[in-house]
C-alpha cells in the first residue's frame, strides 16, 4: 500500500516536472514539488522497512 502511494506521489512529481519543461504549465511551485518528492521518498522508505520487517518475521519462525 505504501509503495503504491509512493509511486502515485512520484508520478505527480514527474508529471509536474514534465509539464513545466515541455509545456511551461507546471501546476506546483518549487515548494510544492519539494513536498511531493519528500512525501514520495518517505513513503518509499516506509514501504521498504515494512517489507524488510515482514521478511525478518518470516525468517525467524
Amino acid at each position: 500500500m505504501f509503495l503504491l502511494i509512493s509511486f502515485v506521489a512520484f508520478a505527480i512529481f514527474f508529471l509536474n516536472v514534465a509539464l513545466g519543461a515541455f509545456a511551461d504549465s507546471a501546476f506546483l511551485g518549487d515548494v510544492g514539488e519539494m513536498l511531493v518528492l519528500f512525501c514520495a521518498t518517505v513513503l518509499f522508505v516506509v514501504a521498504i522497512l515494512k517489507k524488510e520487517a515482514d521478511r525478518n518475521d518470516n525468517d525467524s519462525t
